[in-house]
């Protein structure tokens, strides 16, 4: 399903988004990948070419929706119109809302959900006309429940949930589908560049395993080659999202209880 289909992977120059791309052009694909980094971007389209891939790096700040469009336009002519878009790009710091500028939230907000919808929209007609092709959203179960000392952070992955369920609805009836993936701690170097995060992961989180960007990247390809409409990896995160639909009191309790409190930072 994903042999000699177009795809593109927004946020590849790291992490998940690297990943992803690399699982992608091993399944045969071919791959566009967005970011702002040149550099990490000609590494990872190196690696993938190495590898007897196709891959092709294009700069764009994806906050910028005419430069979305511009690329976009430049991605079709020389590929073609997609088959497959991960809308990777993600960002932002856990930070309570005191501690958060007003210009850190749009910042958060503009990637990864302005950031989706600008690829989107920029690829949404030619696929309508084309009658095929998948969206996918990486996003976090950061959408499902929350906890403290991250709220712009949630509140955007709210958002890219939000905005997939309302294309996927947009889209019935279509032959375009839409995949949600969707996990816990994913160990990947988002850690590093936002110091301070990882310590307010709840500690009920303990219980469920960290996922490397390889094997997000691994269920991204089998969600895709099923059809799938969500997705969360690992299983005991699967079985937490369980436990939330049906007692989601208790869970957003343990979430709340066990996340990250002022007294800890003042103690």
């Amino acid at each position: 399903m994903i042999k000699e289909k177009v795809v593109v992977v927004t946020g590849a120059s790291s992490g998940i988004g690297a990943a992803t791309a690399k699982a992608m052009a091993k399944a045969g694909g071919r791959v566009a990948l967005l970011a702002r980094s040149k550099d990490l971007l000609d590494q990872v389209a190196a690696e993938i070419s190495s590898a007897g891939g196709v891959a092709r790096g294009y700069l764009v700040d994806l906050a910028d929706a005419d430069a979305v469009a511009v690329v976009a336009k430049q991605i079709t002519e020389e590929l073609g119109t997609p088959d497959i878009i991960i809308n990777n790009a993600g960002a932002g710091k856990w930070l309570f809302v005191d501690e958060t500028t007003p210009a850190q939230a749009v910042q958060m907000m503009a990637v990864p959900y302005f950031a989706a919808f600008n690829v989107t929209h920029a690829f949404l007609p030619a696929m309508l006309s084309r009658n095929s092709g998948r969206f996918v959203f990486v996003s976090s179960v950061a959408s499902r429940f929350v906890w403290p000392g991250a709220t712009a952070y949630i509140a955007a992955r709210w958002a890219v949930r939000g905005f997939s369920e309302a294309l996927r609805a947009d889209l019935d009836g279509t032959g375009i589908g839409v995949t949600l993936y969707e996990s816990g701690v994913v160990t990947s170097e988002y850690w590093k560049h936002n110091p301070g995060s990882r310590e307010r992961v709840p500690k009920i989180a303990k219980m469920v395993p960290d996922v490397t960007p390889e094997q997000v990247a691994n269920a991204i390809v089998v969600a895709v080659e099923r059809n799938r409409r969500h997705v969360v990896i690992p299983f005991m995160m699967k079985m937490t999202c369980w436990n939330h639909a049906l007692f989601p009191w208790a869970v957003q309790w343990l979430m709340t209880k066990t996340g990250y409190h002022r007294t800890q930072a003042q103690g």
